[in-house]
């Protein structure tokens, strides 16, 4: 049996209703910041609770604006996390601020306890991830940046309807950035992004930022770039975004299902799962011991397991310049040398699920 990672060859199997749509908008010539984007935006903004949607190019380009428009750039220091995907600290450094690591902890989540040893007069902007689709100590991560009087930008393009305490993320800060690449539980059919935000004035600006500073064809009032979410990428999302309930809730499942049949098995550890968050699994992963083996024996049973990530990005060369050495995050770095990430998502069927349990469960217990 073959169990896929990727699950778009079934989402879009059938692909008429989709193309209907793009066939409408393609009769209108209505390619760019067009109605079906307003439309997209107005739906984003509901489910998320928030006020202002403003669709762009990428996730990577929501936290890059994000940054920009609340004046973060050089000499300025925006604290993260290495246990997430290169583009959240790519972002940073790309409006020429400097990331400041902080470790993680056993939710594979930025650990809020040590966030505060490293605020200094330079820091502008904490940049929690939710990463996998679980929340972050947000409660926490407020408290310090009100005291510290710094902002908080959520990276949560992997975590489109999860939670703290019943508060959604992208509530907690000043901005919050989603992606809807393709393979995220709310996708399209190229990269995409959004940018949620309560501030009349900041989403203002964002759309401005996002098409040059033009606030007609021929006035440019500030310098801008272009990261427009094509109009043809939010027809897509139109048709998908009333799904997102339901991907949620199938992903919750089939994790839910993971955990209960793996608990006997004291080689993995998967992350404690609190009763205040939903997380919303963008990615099943879990801590197990001979990892590598595990994963050439999945591979080899056809199950399309992964590893998210097996170098800490402050370990990358592209961070070489930061100063960061091994040892640094030992939580980080022992959780890549274990991580492993099992196909979760929404299109496996029962049978797909069963076999990658019991292909788990004979490698640890033949």
């Amino acid at each position: 049996m073959r169990v896929p990672f990727s699950y778009l060859d079934r989402q879009f199997a059938d692909v008429d209703d989709y193309l209907a749509d793009i066939k409408q908008l393609v009769l209108t010539g209505d390619f760019t910041l067009g109605t079906a984007l307003d439309e997209f935006e107005m739906q984003f903004a509901r489910i998320s609770g928030m006020p202002h949607a403003i669709g762009v190019a990428s996730g990577t380009d929501a936290i890059i604006y994000s940054l920009k428009a609340l004046d973060i750039g050089p000499g300025d220091e925006v604290i993260t996390t290495p246990m997430t995907f290169i583009a959240t600290v790519g972002a940073i450094a790309m409006t020429g601020a400097t990331p400041v690591f902080v470790d993680s902890n056993d939710d594979f989540l930025i650990n809020a306890d040590k966030i505060e040893e490293c605020i200094t007069s330079n820091t502008k902007a904490i940049l929690p991830v939710h990463y996998a689709g679980n929340v972050a100590d947000m409660t926490t991560i407020k408290n310090i940046a009100e005291k510290h009087k710094i902002y908080i930008i959520e990276d949560a393009c992997q975590a489109i309807g999860a939670s703290l305490n019943n508060l959604q993320v992208g509530s907690w800060g000043e901005a919050a950035c989603f992606s809807l690449h393709p393979l995220k539980n709310l996708n399209v059919w190229s990269d995409g992004g959004v940018i949620v935000c309560r501030s009349q004035q900041l989403a203002d600006k964002l759309r401005l930022m996002r098409n040059h500073g033009l606030i007609n064809r021929d006035e440019v009032v500030m310098f801008g770039g272009n990261s427009r979410l094509d109009t043809v990428q939010a027809v897509v999302g139109n048709r998908l975004i009333s799904q997102t309930q339901w991907i949620t809730e199938q992903r919750i499942t089939n994790a839910h299902y993971y955990d209960k049949s793996f608990a006997d098995i004291s080689e993995i550890n998967f992350p404690p799962r609190r009763l205040n968050a939903k997380h919303v699994y963008h990615l099943y992963m879990m801590r197990a011991e001979r990892r590598d083996a595990l994963l050439e024996y999945l591979i080899n049973k056809g199950i399309e397991a992964k590893i998210h990530y097996p170098i800490p990005v402050h370990l990358q060369k592209a961070a070489k310049h930061l100063g960061y050495k091994t040892g640094d995050f030992p939580k980080c770095e022992v959780d890549c040398n274990q991580i492993i990430s099992l196909p979760a998502h929404q299109h496996l069927s029962d049978a797909e699920i069963s076999y990658t349990i019991d292909s788990v469960r004979r490698f640890y217990c033949k």
